[in-house]
């Protein structure tokens, strides 16, 4: 598994790299819209919509929110500030929500859920893409850092689980551990960008806890749904959503700090 890992690993980072760095601003945008309808397409399940037209009902209506949001939220910066307004209510909640489990978790709701998560990730990643790739770049460094940290110090020293009924193998050593090397990215972070150490380790702390807390809501989703993994998109790792659910939590809480951190 950790080889399978390894090698989709090498195969896709040079892929994000040339979407990043590479391809034209409307292309990579493009990217990333589509990237975030592939992982509509996988939540559909979580909501019960396993044929491939429920599936793609959802997508459409994914693919009509972002154009919505190009159209008329983009342009005015209290709009956006709205939406991810929205986000935070709704990881404050699934943090609740973590802890309450095992509750269930009806399809209607899953799918208000996805909209909520989707969306507002898209407006992030795409709103940080377009203020400068290298800061999205190390915004996915730092939540790759707490996933990175947390399996091998998990692996390593795990002994006290962290939610045994949501993800039985993640524990709070590996949280720390996670946690450890976010902190080591965050103050190379802050030698790379000039900002201060004590204003920087704070807020890559911040974005890899909430990172945690968005791949135990997926987990939540799936586990209700049945699913063990969200797809089969990457050998070793499963569908999108498997690797990108602390992106999700954690792109609109960046993207609203990314200011305050001076980035």
């Amino acid at each position: 598994m950790l080889k399978k890992r390894i090698l989709t690993a090498i195969v896709a980072a040079p892929l994000l790299l040339v979407v990043l760095f590479v391809l034209p601003e409307s292309a990579a945008r493009l990217v990333i819209a589509a990237l975030v309808l592939v992982g509509a397409w996988e939540w559909a399940a979580f909501a019960g919509l396993t044929g491939v037209f429920g599936r793609l009902a959802f997508v459409a209506v994914t693919a009509v929110l972002i154009a919505v949001l190009l159209l008329l939220v983009l342009p005015g910066e209290s709009a956006v500030d709205a939406v991810f307004f929205v986000a935070m209510v709704w990881w404050a909640v699934a943090l609740v929500w973590i802890f309450l489990y095992p509750t269930p978790v009806p399809h209607a709701v899953a799918a208000v859920a996805g909209m909520a998560v989707l969306i507002p990730a898209w407006l992030a990643l795409d709103l940080v893409y377009r203020q400068a790739p290298g800061v999205l770049l190390f915004m996915l460094l730092i939540v790759w850092s707490a996933d990175i940290g947390a399996y091998f110090a998990g692996k390593a020293f795990g002994r006290v689980k962290l939610a045994p009924q949501i993800s039985p193998g993640k524990t709070w050593e590996g949280v720390l551990g996670g946690l450890l090397l976010v902190a080591l990215a965050g103050g190379l972070g802050a030698h790379y960008f000039g900002r201060p150490v004590s204003v920087m380790l704070p807020f890559c702390i911040a974005i890899g806890l909430i990172s945690v807390v968005g791949d135990l809501t997926v987990s939540i989703f799936k586990r209700s749904a049945g699913i063990k993994d969200s797809g089969r998109l990457f050998p070793g790792h499963g569908g999108l959503l498997d690797r990108i659910d602390g992106v999700t939590a954690a792109a609109p809480l960046f993207a609203l700090g990314a200011h305050w951190a001076g980035l």
